[in-house]
Protein backbone atom coordinates (compact mmCIF):
# COMPACT_ATOMS: atom_id res chain seq x y z
CA UNK A 1 0.00 0.00 0.00
CA UNK A 2 1.09 3.08 -0.77
CA UNK A 3 1.89 6.35 1.43
CA UNK A 4 -1.20 8.10 -0.87
CA UNK A 5 -3.18 5.27 0.05
CA UNK A 6 -2.81 5.68 3.90
CA UNK A 7 -3.64 9.04 3.57
CA UNK A 8 -6.37 11.17 5.92
CA UNK A 9 -9.32 12.38 3.97
CA UNK A 10 -8.38 16.15 2.90
CA UNK A 11 -4.30 15.27 3.43
CA UNK A 12 -1.39 14.21 1.66
CA UNK A 13 1.48 12.23 3.90
CA UNK A 14 4.96 11.52 2.48
CA UNK A 15 6.89 8.99 3.68
CA UNK A 16 10.36 10.45 4.80
CA UNK A 17 11.86 7.38 5.57
CA UNK A 18 13.87 8.00 2.32
CA UNK A 19 14.32 11.77 2.36
CA UNK A 20 14.64 13.98 0.68
CA UNK A 21 12.48 11.98 -2.03
CA UNK A 22 9.37 14.59 -2.80
CA UNK A 23 6.34 13.23 -2.94
CA UNK A 24 3.72 13.81 -5.91
CA UNK A 25 1.79 16.14 -3.76
CA UNK A 26 4.54 18.71 -3.29
CA UNK A 27 4.70 18.18 -6.97
CA UNK A 28 1.34 18.90 -7.83
CA UNK A 29 0.87 21.74 -5.55
CA UNK A 30 3.67 23.47 -7.57
CA UNK A 31 3.46 22.67 -10.62
CA UNK A 32 -0.06 22.03 -11.50
CA UNK A 33 -0.88 19.40 -14.42
CA UNK A 34 -1.63 22.60 -16.88
CA UNK A 35 2.03 23.36 -17.06
CA UNK A 36 4.52 21.61 -18.82
CA UNK A 37 8.21 20.67 -17.51
CA UNK A 38 10.60 22.88 -17.81
CA UNK A 39 13.16 22.72 -20.83
CA UNK A 40 16.24 20.72 -20.20
CA UNK A 41 19.26 22.75 -20.50
CA UNK A 42 22.05 20.15 -21.38
CA UNK A 43 24.84 22.65 -21.93
CA UNK A 44 25.17 21.78 -25.92
CA UNK A 45 24.79 25.68 -26.97
CA UNK A 46 23.59 25.63 -30.62
CA UNK A 47 26.22 28.42 -30.99
CA UNK A 48 29.24 25.60 -30.50
CA UNK A 49 27.24 22.94 -32.43
CA UNK A 50 27.47 25.75 -35.29
CA UNK A 51 30.76 26.60 -35.17
CA UNK A 52 32.13 22.92 -34.68
CA UNK A 53 30.00 22.35 -37.81
CA UNK A 54 31.44 25.40 -39.90
CA UNK A 55 34.96 24.27 -38.64
CA UNK A 56 34.88 20.46 -39.80
CA UNK A 57 33.16 21.39 -43.10
CA UNK A 58 36.13 24.02 -43.90
CA UNK A 59 38.34 20.99 -42.92
CA UNK A 60 36.51 18.96 -45.97
CA UNK A 61 36.29 21.62 -48.35
CA UNK A 62 40.37 21.86 -48.11
CA UNK A 63 40.24 17.78 -48.46
CA UNK A 64 38.23 18.16 -51.37
CA UNK A 65 39.77 21.52 -53.25
CA UNK A 66 42.92 19.21 -53.13
CA UNK A 67 41.61 15.87 -54.35
CA UNK A 68 38.14 16.37 -55.80
CA UNK A 69 37.88 12.84 -56.80
CA UNK A 70 39.60 11.32 -53.43
CA UNK A 71 37.75 13.33 -51.14
CA UNK A 72 34.33 12.56 -52.63
CA UNK A 73 35.51 8.56 -52.24
CA UNK A 74 36.42 8.82 -49.05
CA UNK A 75 33.29 10.89 -48.10
CA UNK A 76 31.12 8.24 -48.99
CA UNK A 77 33.26 5.00 -47.90
CA UNK A 78 33.89 6.52 -44.26
CA UNK A 79 30.36 8.22 -43.85
CA UNK A 80 28.93 4.65 -44.58
CA UNK A 81 31.25 3.02 -42.15
CA UNK A 82 30.86 5.98 -39.40
CA UNK A 83 27.08 5.47 -40.11
CA UNK A 84 27.70 1.74 -38.99
CA UNK A 85 29.89 2.12 -35.76
CA UNK A 86 26.96 4.95 -34.75
CA UNK A 87 24.35 3.05 -35.27
CA UNK A 88 26.00 0.33 -32.40
CA UNK A 89 25.93 3.62 -29.98
CA UNK A 90 22.80 4.21 -30.35
CA UNK A 91 21.44 0.83 -29.91
CA UNK A 92 23.91 0.47 -26.61
CA UNK A 93 22.15 4.14 -25.83
CA UNK A 94 18.74 2.96 -25.82
CA UNK A 95 17.96 2.39 -21.96
CA UNK A 96 18.75 5.76 -21.17
CA UNK A 97 19.55 8.04 -24.78
CA UNK A 98 21.39 10.85 -24.30
CA UNK A 99 20.79 14.59 -25.26
CA UNK A 100 20.96 14.68 -29.34
CA UNK A 101 21.95 18.44 -28.33
CA UNK A 102 25.46 16.44 -27.11
CA UNK A 103 25.93 13.57 -28.86
CA UNK A 104 26.09 16.01 -32.19
CA UNK A 105 28.47 18.34 -30.00
CA UNK A 106 30.53 15.12 -29.42
CA UNK A 107 31.07 14.17 -33.05
CA UNK A 108 31.31 17.25 -34.08
CA UNK A 109 34.43 17.78 -31.65
CA UNK A 110 36.23 14.51 -33.11
CA UNK A 111 35.40 15.87 -36.76
CA UNK A 112 36.96 19.42 -35.82
CA UNK A 113 38.82 20.57 -32.75
CA UNK A 114 40.47 17.41 -32.16
CA UNK A 115 41.22 16.88 -35.66
CA UNK A 116 43.01 20.58 -36.14
CA UNK A 117 44.79 20.13 -33.06
CA UNK A 118 46.08 17.11 -33.72
CA UNK A 119 47.34 18.06 -36.96
CA UNK A 120 48.92 20.98 -36.01
CA UNK A 121 50.45 19.05 -33.09
CA UNK A 122 51.50 16.10 -34.69
CA UNK A 123 53.51 17.96 -37.16
CA UNK A 124 55.57 20.08 -34.85
CA UNK A 125 56.41 16.52 -33.24
CA UNK A 126 57.62 15.30 -36.86
CA UNK A 127 59.56 18.81 -37.44
CA UNK A 128 61.31 18.08 -33.95
CA UNK A 129 61.99 14.40 -34.37
CA UNK A 130 62.07 13.71 -38.13
CA UNK A 131 64.26 16.72 -39.02
CA UNK A 132 65.26 16.79 -42.46
CA UNK A 133 63.60 12.97 -42.97
CA UNK A 134 61.56 12.46 -46.42
CA UNK A 135 57.43 13.66 -44.94
CA UNK A 136 56.09 10.51 -46.17
CA UNK A 137 58.37 8.21 -44.02
CA UNK A 138 57.68 9.61 -40.68
CA UNK A 139 59.45 8.36 -37.97
CA UNK A 140 58.44 5.77 -35.39
CA UNK A 141 58.72 8.43 -32.65
CA UNK A 142 55.95 10.48 -34.48
CA UNK A 143 53.89 7.87 -35.07
CA UNK A 144 53.77 5.10 -32.56
CA UNK A 145 54.48 7.97 -29.88
CA UNK A 146 53.62 11.12 -30.61
CA UNK A 147 50.59 11.01 -32.53
CA UNK A 148 49.04 8.55 -29.83
CA UNK A 149 49.90 11.39 -27.40
CA UNK A 150 48.28 14.21 -29.25
CA UNK A 151 45.15 12.82 -30.88
CA UNK A 152 44.00 10.93 -27.39
CA UNK A 153 44.56 14.23 -25.31
CA UNK A 154 42.22 16.37 -28.13
CA UNK A 155 39.40 13.78 -28.37
CA UNK A 156 39.84 13.38 -24.58
CA UNK A 157 39.37 16.77 -24.20
CA UNK A 158 35.01 16.60 -24.86
CA UNK A 159 35.16 14.30 -22.06
CA UNK A 160 36.77 16.69 -19.52
CA UNK A 161 34.80 18.92 -20.74
CA UNK A 162 31.18 16.80 -20.00
CA UNK A 163 32.77 16.51 -16.00
CA UNK A 164 31.67 20.52 -16.17
CA UNK A 165 28.23 22.52 -15.54
CA UNK A 166 25.50 20.74 -16.09
CA UNK A 167 26.83 18.26 -18.68
CA UNK A 168 27.99 16.57 -15.54
CA UNK A 169 24.26 15.03 -14.81
CA UNK A 170 24.36 13.35 -17.88
CA UNK A 171 27.29 11.23 -17.40
CA UNK A 172 26.00 8.93 -15.00
CA UNK A 173 26.96 5.40 -16.01
CA UNK A 174 29.26 3.79 -17.49
CA UNK A 175 27.28 3.71 -20.60
CA UNK A 176 27.03 7.45 -20.81
CA UNK A 177 31.01 8.12 -21.06
CA UNK A 178 31.66 4.90 -23.09
CA UNK A 179 28.92 6.59 -25.59
CA UNK A 180 30.49 10.07 -25.64
CA UNK A 181 33.75 8.76 -26.00
CA UNK A 182 32.86 6.78 -28.44
CA UNK A 183 31.11 9.49 -30.46
CA UNK A 184 33.69 11.61 -30.15
CA UNK A 185 35.86 9.01 -31.47
CA UNK A 186 33.78 8.58 -34.55
CA UNK A 187 33.87 11.85 -35.52
CA UNK A 188 37.57 12.53 -35.42
CA UNK A 189 37.93 8.79 -37.37
CA UNK A 190 35.62 9.60 -40.08
CA UNK A 191 37.71 12.58 -40.96
CA UNK A 192 41.20 10.69 -40.83
CA UNK A 193 39.29 8.21 -42.69
CA UNK A 194 38.65 10.54 -45.53
CA UNK A 195 41.76 12.36 -45.47
CA UNK A 196 43.66 8.59 -46.04
CA UNK A 197 41.38 7.10 -48.53
CA UNK A 198 41.85 10.40 -50.47
CA UNK A 199 45.47 10.21 -50.56
CA UNK A 200 45.85 6.68 -52.31
CA UNK A 201 47.48 7.44 -55.71
CA UNK A 202 45.52 5.36 -57.35
CA UNK A 203 41.93 3.80 -57.02
CA UNK A 204 43.03 0.56 -56.22
CA UNK A 205 45.59 2.07 -53.46
CA UNK A 206 42.67 4.08 -52.05
CA UNK A 207 40.39 0.83 -51.84
CA UNK A 208 42.76 -1.09 -49.84
CA UNK A 209 43.10 1.76 -47.67
CA UNK A 210 39.69 1.43 -47.05
CA UNK A 211 39.08 -1.76 -46.78
CA UNK A 212 42.08 -2.08 -44.07
CA UNK A 213 40.89 1.38 -42.15
CA UNK A 214 36.75 0.67 -42.50
CA UNK A 215 36.41 -3.40 -42.43
CA UNK A 216 39.09 -4.24 -40.79
CA UNK A 217 39.24 -1.93 -37.88
CA UNK A 218 36.52 0.09 -38.49
CA UNK A 219 36.06 0.26 -34.19
CA UNK A 220 40.11 1.43 -33.88
CA UNK A 221 39.51 5.05 -32.51
CA UNK A 222 36.07 4.34 -30.54
CA UNK A 223 38.01 1.50 -28.52
CA UNK A 224 41.27 3.52 -27.96
CA UNK A 225 38.96 6.55 -26.30
CA UNK A 226 37.11 3.87 -24.42
CA UNK A 227 40.02 3.72 -22.52
CA UNK A 228 39.88 7.34 -21.48
CA UNK A 229 35.91 6.67 -21.05
CA UNK A 230 36.59 4.31 -18.68
CA UNK A 231 38.89 6.52 -16.50
CA UNK A 232 36.17 9.57 -16.65
CA UNK A 233 33.87 6.97 -15.19
CA UNK A 234 35.82 6.36 -12.33
CA UNK A 235 37.31 9.78 -11.61
CA UNK A 236 33.63 10.52 -11.06
CA UNK A 237 33.26 7.84 -8.41
CA UNK A 238 36.56 9.89 -6.23
CA UNK A 239 36.17 11.64 -3.52
CA UNK A 240 39.20 13.85 -3.14
CA UNK A 241 40.97 15.05 -6.22
CA UNK A 242 44.09 13.19 -6.42
CA UNK A 243 41.90 10.52 -6.95
CA UNK A 244 40.09 11.97 -9.61
CA UNK A 245 43.50 12.79 -11.37
CA UNK A 246 44.56 9.07 -11.21
CA UNK A 247 41.85 7.40 -12.41
CA UNK A 248 41.97 10.17 -15.65
CA UNK A 249 45.76 9.42 -15.93
CA UNK A 250 45.35 5.82 -15.81
CA UNK A 251 42.34 5.99 -18.63
CA UNK A 252 44.37 8.42 -20.71
CA UNK A 253 47.71 6.20 -20.22
CA UNK A 254 45.82 3.26 -21.31
CA UNK A 255 44.39 5.06 -24.34
CA UNK A 256 48.00 6.30 -25.79
CA UNK A 257 49.34 2.66 -25.10
CA UNK A 258 46.74 0.60 -27.24
CA UNK A 259 46.71 3.69 -29.58
CA UNK A 260 51.09 3.49 -29.97
CA UNK A 261 50.90 -0.34 -30.15
CA UNK A 262 48.30 0.08 -33.20
CA UNK A 263 50.07 2.69 -34.92
CA UNK A 264 53.48 0.77 -33.87
CA UNK A 265 52.89 -2.29 -35.17
CA UNK A 266 51.76 -1.06 -39.11
CA UNK A 267 55.54 -0.03 -39.35
CA UNK A 268 57.12 -3.42 -38.44
CA UNK A 269 55.37 -5.59 -41.65
CA UNK A 270 52.16 -7.09 -42.02
CA UNK A 271 52.35 -9.90 -39.55
CA UNK A 272 53.30 -8.02 -36.35
CA UNK A 273 50.12 -5.95 -37.82
CA UNK A 274 47.62 -8.63 -37.69
CA UNK A 275 49.60 -10.45 -34.68
CA UNK A 276 48.95 -7.15 -32.80
CA UNK A 277 44.87 -7.09 -34.21
CA UNK A 278 44.11 -10.53 -33.67
CA UNK A 279 46.48 -11.22 -30.08
CA UNK A 280 45.58 -7.89 -28.59
CA UNK A 281 43.02 -5.67 -30.12
CA UNK A 282 40.43 -8.26 -30.95
CA UNK A 283 40.21 -9.36 -27.20
CA UNK A 284 40.07 -6.16 -25.74
CA UNK A 285 37.44 -5.46 -28.43
CA UNK A 286 35.59 -8.33 -27.22
CA UNK A 287 36.04 -7.29 -23.40
CA UNK A 288 34.79 -3.35 -24.01
CA UNK A 289 31.61 -5.41 -25.74
CA UNK A 290 31.04 -7.55 -22.26
CA UNK A 291 31.59 -4.44 -20.46
CA UNK A 292 29.33 -2.34 -21.85
CA UNK A 293 26.22 -4.68 -22.27
CA UNK A 294 26.91 -5.38 -18.57
CA UNK A 295 27.18 -1.39 -17.80
CA UNK A 296 23.70 -1.46 -19.26
CA UNK A 297 22.32 -4.25 -17.41
CA UNK A 298 23.65 -2.09 -14.31
CA UNK A 299 21.90 0.44 -15.56
CA UNK A 300 18.28 -1.30 -14.95
CA UNK A 301 19.30 -2.67 -11.97
CA UNK A 302 19.77 0.91 -10.28
CA UNK A 303 16.26 2.11 -11.80
CA UNK A 304 14.66 -1.13 -10.46
CA UNK A 305 16.40 -0.85 -6.95
CA UNK A 306 14.75 2.97 -6.91
CA UNK A 307 11.38 1.95 -7.79
CA UNK A 308 10.22 0.85 -4.49
CA UNK A 309 10.85 4.31 -3.02
CA UNK A 310 9.31 6.00 -6.41
CA UNK A 311 6.05 4.22 -5.23
CA UNK A 312 6.20 5.10 -1.71
CA UNK A 313 6.42 8.27 -2.14
CA UNK A 314 3.30 8.26 -5.25
CA UNK A 315 5.63 9.46 -8.11
CA UNK A 316 5.32 5.44 -9.57
CA UNK A 317 2.16 3.32 -9.30
CA UNK A 318 2.79 0.26 -8.21
CA UNK A 319 1.75 -1.66 -11.20
CA UNK A 320 3.95 0.61 -13.68
CA UNK A 321 6.92 -0.78 -11.39
CA UNK A 322 6.26 -3.94 -12.41
CA UNK A 323 7.31 -2.56 -15.94
CA UNK A 324 9.14 0.16 -15.36
CA UNK A 325 12.49 -1.87 -14.22
CA UNK A 326 13.75 -3.68 -17.81
CA UNK A 327 13.95 -2.88 -21.05
CA UNK A 328 12.14 -6.33 -22.08
CA UNK A 329 9.09 -4.59 -20.29
CA UNK A 330 9.59 -1.23 -20.76
CA UNK A 331 9.57 -1.94 -24.46
CA UNK A 332 6.33 -3.82 -24.33
CA UNK A 333 4.45 -1.45 -22.47
CA UNK A 334 5.19 1.33 -25.42
CA UNK A 335 4.18 -1.08 -27.47
CA UNK A 336 0.76 -1.78 -25.64
CA UNK A 337 0.29 1.42 -25.42
CA UNK A 338 0.85 2.59 -28.89
CA UNK A 339 -1.83 0.21 -30.23
CA UNK A 340 -4.40 1.73 -27.73
CA UNK A 341 -3.47 5.17 -28.79
CA UNK A 342 -1.19 5.11 -31.96
CA UNK A 343 2.51 6.53 -31.58
CA UNK A 344 1.40 9.59 -29.30
CA UNK A 345 0.14 7.33 -26.75
CA UNK A 346 3.59 5.17 -27.39
CA UNK A 347 5.76 8.30 -27.06
CA UNK A 348 3.51 9.65 -23.77
CA UNK A 349 5.10 6.53 -22.00
CA UNK A 350 8.07 6.50 -23.09
CA UNK A 351 8.93 9.79 -22.33
CA UNK A 352 7.77 9.07 -18.63
CA UNK A 353 9.88 5.82 -18.29
CA UNK A 354 13.08 7.43 -19.53
CA UNK A 355 11.91 10.53 -16.74
CA UNK A 356 11.48 8.14 -13.93
CA UNK A 357 14.85 6.49 -15.32
CA UNK A 358 16.35 10.29 -14.89
CA UNK A 359 15.23 10.94 -11.29
CA UNK A 360 16.65 7.12 -10.21
CA UNK A 361 20.10 7.91 -11.73
CA UNK A 362 20.02 11.45 -9.35
CA UNK A 363 18.85 9.35 -6.14
CA UNK A 364 21.68 6.93 -6.85
CA UNK A 365 24.23 9.87 -6.74
CA UNK A 366 22.54 11.12 -3.57
CA UNK A 367 22.62 7.96 -1.79
CA UNK A 368 26.07 7.33 -2.79
CA UNK A 369 27.01 10.02 -0.83
CA UNK A 370 27.59 12.97 -4.03
CA UNK A 371 25.21 15.38 -3.72
CA UNK A 372 25.81 18.99 -2.97
CA UNK A 373 22.78 21.71 -3.47
CA UNK A 374 22.46 21.38 -6.81
CA UNK A 375 21.89 17.81 -7.03
CA UNK A 376 19.06 17.74 -4.42
CA UNK A 377 17.51 20.80 -6.48
CA UNK A 378 18.17 18.33 -9.61
CA UNK A 379 16.01 15.71 -8.08
CA UNK A 380 13.36 18.09 -7.55
CA UNK A 381 13.62 19.11 -11.17
CA UNK A 382 13.86 15.04 -12.00
CA UNK A 383 10.89 14.88 -9.90
CA UNK A 384 8.76 17.78 -11.09
CA UNK A 385 9.16 16.06 -15.10
CA UNK A 386 8.43 12.61 -14.06
CA UNK A 387 5.06 14.31 -12.74
CA UNK A 388 5.01 16.33 -15.45
CA UNK A 389 4.90 12.99 -17.93
CA UNK A 390 2.83 11.31 -16.24
CA UNK A 391 0.10 13.34 -16.46
CA UNK A 392 0.59 13.52 -20.60
CA UNK A 393 0.74 9.84 -20.67
CA UNK A 394 -2.18 9.49 -18.09
CA UNK A 395 -4.98 8.41 -20.69
CA UNK A 396 -3.00 5.36 -21.92
CA UNK A 397 -2.04 4.34 -18.32
CA UNK A 398 -5.26 4.16 -17.50
CA UNK A 399 -5.36 2.28 -20.33
CA UNK A 400 -2.22 -0.40 -19.61
CA UNK A 401 -2.93 -0.46 -16.05
CA UNK A 402 -6.50 0.90 -14.59
CA UNK A 403 -4.54 3.57 -12.94
CA UNK A 404 -5.63 7.07 -12.04
CA UNK A 405 -3.73 9.80 -10.87
CA UNK A 406 -4.72 9.92 -6.72
CA UNK A 407 -4.47 13.77 -7.44
CA UNK A 408 -6.41 16.19 -9.22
Amino acid sequence: MSVLDRAQPGQTRVDRSYSPWVSSATVFGSLGPLFPSPVRKVGAPLAAIIALGTLAALILTLLTAADPGGAALGFALATIAMAGVLACYLWLDRWEPEPPRLLIMAFLWGASVAVVLSVALVYLVALAFDGGADADKPSFTTVAIGAPVIEEAAKGLFLLLMMTGRRRSELNTLTDCLVYAGFTAVGFAWLENIFYIASGETLGESLTIAALRLLISPFAHPLFTTMFGIGVYFALHQRNILGKLGCLLLGYLAAVLMHGLWNGSAMFGANTYLGVYVLWMMPIFALAIVLAITSRRREQRIVAAKLPHMVATGLVAPVEANWLGSMRTRKAAVQTASHYGGRPAGSAVKKFALQVVELAYVRDRIDRGFADERVFALQYDEAHRVVAARVAAEPVLAQLSGYRLPLR
